[in-house]
């Protein structure tokens, strides 16, 4: 199980047999390989949430929360405003969830989808987390209820797969139609 949503890949084709009549009919293709389901609801929904991203985030919250409880609201660290420096450290957070799932992807990870669900979760779960940024304005019940529900929506976002095509149509170039185009232009 890879760190990234797994997107689902489709049955892959053969290429026609002969017996087509020289192109005139379409053959049937017949599948080589059997489809893999991608990541189902849960796994999805799990794998969203930027883990890594809000560990960091809540170890600089905590050396920022103790720079307020011992400063008060005008607390300052290097002459910088703790709550400047909380702003700060959650828009590094949001900049670093879509760079965190581009550097840890792998062959048939949905990784754009990922980056882009796991940057949207990532203020929700620093405002359950109590972010000093958001803490003029945090109320618990309202984080628990918004984590809730975002999580609950984000297992809905499934990645598509790609369609299948035959290895004669990926391979294959037009036979006519070049020749049509230079006939056409004379």
């Amino acid at each position: 199980m890879g760190r990234l949503v797994r997107k689902p890949k489709l049955a892959e084709l053969e290429a026609p047999q002969g017996g087509d009549f020289g192109g005139m009919f379409q053959a049937r293709v017949r599948p080589l390989t059997g489809a893999i389901a991608g990541d189902d609801y849960l796994i999805r929904m799990v794998k969203y949430i930027p883990a890594e991203i809000i560990g960091g985030s809540m170890l600089v919250n905590a050396i920022l929360e103790q720079a307020m409880v011992s400063g008060g609201d005008n607390a300052a660290m290097a002459g910088f405003s703790v709550t400047g420096i909380a702003a700060g450290a959650l828009l590094i957070g949001l900049i670093l969830t879509p760079l965190f799932c581009w550097y840890v992807r792998e062959e048939g990870d949905a990784w754009v989808a990922n980056a882009i669900v796991s940057t949207v979760a990532f203020p929700f779960w620093a405002y359950l987390m109590g972010a000093v940024a958001f803490a003029k304005f945090h109320d618990g019940n309202l984080a628990a209820i918004l984590i809730l529900t975002f999580t609950a929506v984000s297992g809905l976002v499934a990645p598509v797969a790609a369609t299948p095509r035959a290895q004669e149509q990926q391979t294959a170039t037009p036979k006519e139609g070049p020749r049509l185009v230079e006939a056409l232009k004379a």
